[in-house]
């Protein structure tokens, strides 16, 4: 069998599990047996054997324990804490409510490394919020959902850890170039908020006291410290992406059990078993995507599409806009965990061949992955703050796509401009 026939086979297999609502992370694995089967080289124990060695990583303990440090800090009451810095620093403008989402959201993607945890833990306090200030319901859930992608991209991400220990790129690198694209994303959603907010009206809270900013700074400085901690240890070489997260979960148990006294033993408990369970889910997927990818990469289906798009001639530019529609459209029907292992080791060679540096391609990847977390008709977060809002997805959509446009078009400036990707990476971390 060539390249072509194997990844129609694979894909159209995949489809046709999906479409008979066989959960993702089983429809990759399950569809890899027909070429185990029918090939006489390859055996149903190398399926096995590779998912273990994709299971088989130290780099992987990191993606329970960021999820255990981020649902410590909601259980800690860190979000309550956020919310009053955000409206004491950006409530007084139009529409104060949703900037203080978009800035709340900022601020926890620095501690909690995950977008649905962003996504359930401040869509239950700010989308009743700004219901009650007279906030559309469809404008408030869109908001929460899009600034919830930030989760992903703003440091510690567990999209990023994945992406380090399956591309073999440096984490610390991606960290610190996450943060630049990160913010300016959150700062496009804020301008997008301003302007829609002036149209539509929306009164603005008082500007608050000195006193009232000061108060509200203090109590929210000690949990704003998780990032620092995170990525300066990183970067500075004090210890692993995997010891980071450790570290994480043991600042979150300090928070949480002797400084707010908010986690007692039952909820200690009850927030280990979330995170196993989500983590669970999440992990199974790397190991069937990882055999998904072997088999991709056995029959040189890369390859393939490397002499492809070389003979199109889409240069640097096109090239990544290409990998920026390939990923935006995958992220729309699969997690970003099986898409990173599949679509980024298929395409890596096709970004390498036009001159991407491996932490440039990782971060659009990861950006362009994120936005799927918000579309239909995967669209997690999405699904999630509609919930929250109690509306169905359609009578969201309309908002979600004003936010989009101001988002997807820092996604072309991050491709267009390596710039704002690695000036941080090559400042910090010369040898990146």
């Amino acid at each position: 069998m060539g390249p072509g026939e194997v990844a129609l086979i694979l894909i159209l297999t995949f489809l046709f599990l999906v479409l008979l609502r066989v959960p993702v992370s089983f429809a990759l694995g399950l569809s890899t047996i027909p070429i185990f089967l029918f090939h006489d080289r390859l055996t149903i124990t190398l399926l096995f054997t590779e998912m273990f060695q994709a299971y088989n990583s130290f780099l992987l303990l990191a993606v329970p324990f960021f999820l255990l440090a981020a649902n410590l800090m909601n259980a800690a009451g860190i979000t309550d804490r956020l919310v009053n810095f955000a409206k004491a620093l950006i409530g007084f403008l139009p529409g104060g409510l949703g900037h203080v989402n978009i800035m709340v959201s900022m601020l926890f993607a620095g501690i909690s490394g995950s977008s649905t945890a962003d996504s359930a833990g401040i869509g239950a306090i700010m989308i009743p919020a700004m219901k009650k200030e007279g906030y559309h319901t469809g404008m408030s859930v869109a908001i929460t959902a899009c600034s919830s992608v930030m989760g992903v991209i703003i440091p510690p991400s567990v999209l990023m850890i994945i992406w380090g220990g399956v591309m073999s790129v440096s984490i610390g690198g991606l960290f610190l170039a996450g943060i630049i694209p990160g913010t300016a994303i959150g700062l496009s959603m804020m301008v997008t908020m301003y302007i829609y907010a002036k149209r539509k009206g929306y009164h603005r809270t008082p500007f608050p006291s000195f006193s009232v900013f000061i108060s509200s700074l203090a109590s929210a400085m000690v949990p704003m410290l998780t990032p620092l901690i995170i990525v300066g240890g990183i970067t500075a070489g004090f210890f692993t992406a995997t010891e980071a997260s450790l570290v994480a979960v043991l600042y979150s148990m300090f928070l949480g059990a002797s400084v707010y006294r908010t986690v007692n033993r039952e909820r200690f408990l009850s927030v280990i078993y979330e995170s196993g369970r989500f983590s669970a889910i999440a992990l199974f997927a790397v190991g069937t995507a990882s055999a998904f990818a072997f088999l991709l990469a056995f029959f040189k289906v890369p390859d393939a599409i490397v002499s492809h798009l070389a003979a199109l001639q889409l240069g640097f530019t096109g090239t990544g806009l290409m990998i920026a529609f390939a990923f935006l459209v995958i992220g729309m029907f699969i997690d970003a965990i099986p898409a990173i292992i599949i679509l980024g080791t298929v395409l890596w060679p096709v970004a390498e061949s036009v001159g991407f540096h491996p932490i440039h391609f990782a971060i659009i990847g990861v950006v362009s992955l994120a936005f799927g977390l918000v579309t239909p008709p995967y669209g997690l977060c999405l699904l999630i703050t509609c919930a929250l809002g109690e509306i169905k997805v359609s009578q969201a959509l309309k908002y979600v796509a004003i936010i989009l446009v101001p988002m997807l078009v820092m996604l072309v400036l991050i491709i267009i401009f390596p710039g704002i990707v690695m000036w941080l990476p090559e400042w910090l971390m010369p040898d990146i």
